[in-house]
């Protein structure tokens, strides 16, 4: 298939609509190997590289084919990380905003009550950790009989991080007539032994690793001695003057030293390692994509989460051990066709890890000197003039897609009795507004939230001051959030 345009897979309007505002283009190599047999329900082994668009290609189909009027949950995605979890059901929902698909995320360190609560509304996607979708059965708060699509997202990490086991419980719980697909960026035998004993007649695809490191990136290796990698880090920040600059180590230790010197030094920056607890975690994952500061210092707990299309530089402070890593790391540049450049300090003691990478990307990283004293003098005026700003975030799709959209909260839930027909009946009746402008609506015991569509949400929200629902008047507000 060499489709050059999403209109050749016959979407419906609505998920059309949302790939347009996406600014989704052109397909992918993957979504456009991926697309035609998904949309067919054919099972999927699918071996591609992180930043290829993948979630897409999966996200797209699965959001076309599942019936808003089903309750219980039609597709099951399972992801390695909490953080890879948040970002698929961000893209799932993002896709299927205008069809009204409900997705949400279950994963470990979240209040267990909130997400069995949540699962009880209506939910169309559930994307989760093995660990804790595992919980969710075992206390039969997630109910999968309804199950058609199970994808296992990044299944060579899934592996390394020891979920094989718990990924093949949960397949032995689901419908036997589902479509499966597993995407991975390798394949190692134990998940190629998996896809052989759960799949029908599998289609493999495999995106040829030119995509491995993708063209759109500049490597780049600078040796240097330990003592020296701080000095060197401030220099190449300063001659390169990133708009968005992610910085990589290896431990939580590293990335507290180096987010001291820099914050020391006034960078516009912050930090994220497995070590700070997960609504920690999350809000620098938020604040990184809204751009309120520039530079990011993490360990690969964040290679795997973050999709944020305009990262102009990434730093491996230090060389990633794991050879996959250097991918997942450097993948987070040059992203939807932008150009990124990624450059590694290597330290004599490393060599063989980078002699490792090389063997796997396929090329020897071009080596290059440590920026001169005349470089970095002459970059400062612009360096400081940009470092205390925010960056401009030119492409954040949860924006675009949510431009148009307002959540409004209600003073009443389920303990009044009210559903959520009552709310269509109701907003729908408002002059100028039809059930098309109604969007995901989430029934709480005490509060509802509803999703007014199509740039309606002031008139609703006028409304529906003076309006009773199911002959109650309930508190009507603009959501915070």
């Amino acid at each position: 298939m060499s489709e050059q345009s999403f209109a050749a897979y016959n979407l419906s309007d609505e998920i059309n609509r949302a790939i347009k505002v996406l600014k989704y283009d052109t397909p992918t190599e993957v979504q456009r190997e991926v697309l035609p047999l998904a949309l067919e329900n054919h099972d999927l082994v699918v071996k591609s590289q992180t930043g290829s668009g993948k979630t897409a290609s999966f996200g797209i189909p699965i959001c076309e084919l599942v019936e808003w009027e089903e309750r219980n949950p039609q597709a099951l995605i399972l992801t390695p990380t909490r953080e890879l979890a948040v970002q698929v059901r961000d893209d799932i929902t993002n896709i299927g905003r205008f069809k009204r698909i409900k997705a949400m995320a279950v994963y470990g360190k979240e209040p267990f009550s909130k997400q069995r609560d949540e699962l009880q509304q209506k939910t169309h996607v559930v994307v989760g950790t093995p660990g804790r979708v595992m919980d969710h059965i075992e206390r039969e708060t997630l109910v999968l009989d309804e199950v058609k699509y199970l994808i296992i997202d990044e299944a060579d990490e899934m592996l390394n991080m020891g979920f094989i086991d718990e990924v093949e419980s949960i397949i032995n719980e689901l419908p036997t007539n589902r479509v499966t697909m597993v995407f991975s960026a390798t394949l190692p035998k134990d998940v190629e032994n998996l896809c052989h004993k759960y799949m029908k007649d599998p289609v493999n695809i495999e995106i040829a690793s030119t995509g491995i490191t993708t063209e759109t990136i500049e490597h780049l290796l600078i040796e240097v001695k330990d003592e020296e990698k701080l000095p060197l880090l401030k220099d190449v920040t300063v001659v390169e003057n990133p708009d968005s600059c992610l910085i990589f180590c290896r431990t939580k230790e590293h990335v507290e030293t180096v987010y001291a010197e820099l914050e020391a030094a006034n960078y516009s920056c912050e930090r994220l390692h497995g070590g700070l607890d997960q609504q920690d975690r999350f809000a620098v994952m938020d604040g990184f994509k809204l751009g309120n500061f520039r530079y990011l210092v993490a360990t690969d707990v964040a290679a795997r989460g973050i999709d944020i299309d305009n990262v102009t530089l990434v730093i491996n402070y230090d060389v990633p051990m794991e050879k996959e890593s250097y991918v997942h790391r450097t993948g987070r540049t040059g992203r939807a066709g932008n150009k990124g450049k990624a450059i590694t300090f290597a330290t004599p003691y490393e060599g063989k890890f980078v002699r490792a990478i090389e063997r796997y990307i396929g090329f020897e990283i071009p080596k290059t000197e440590a920026p001169s004293q005349r470089e970095v003098t002459s970059g400062k005026d612009a360096f400081l003039e940009k470092i205390g700003g925010r960056r401009v975030v030119k492409n954040n799709k949860t924006a675009r897609i949510n431009q148009d959209i307002m959540k409004l909260h209600f003073s009443g839930g389920k303990k009044k009795k009210i559903r959520a027909v009552d709310f269509v009946g109701t907003i729908a009746k408002i002059p100028g507004v039809t059930a098309e402008d109604i969007g995901i609506i989430t029934i709480q015991d005490q509060m509802s939230y509803v999703d007014i569509l199509n740039g309606k949400g002031s008139l609703v929200l006028q409304a529906m001051e003076n309006t009773t629902i199911k002959g109650k008047k309930l508190k009507v507000s603009k959501a915070i959030k």
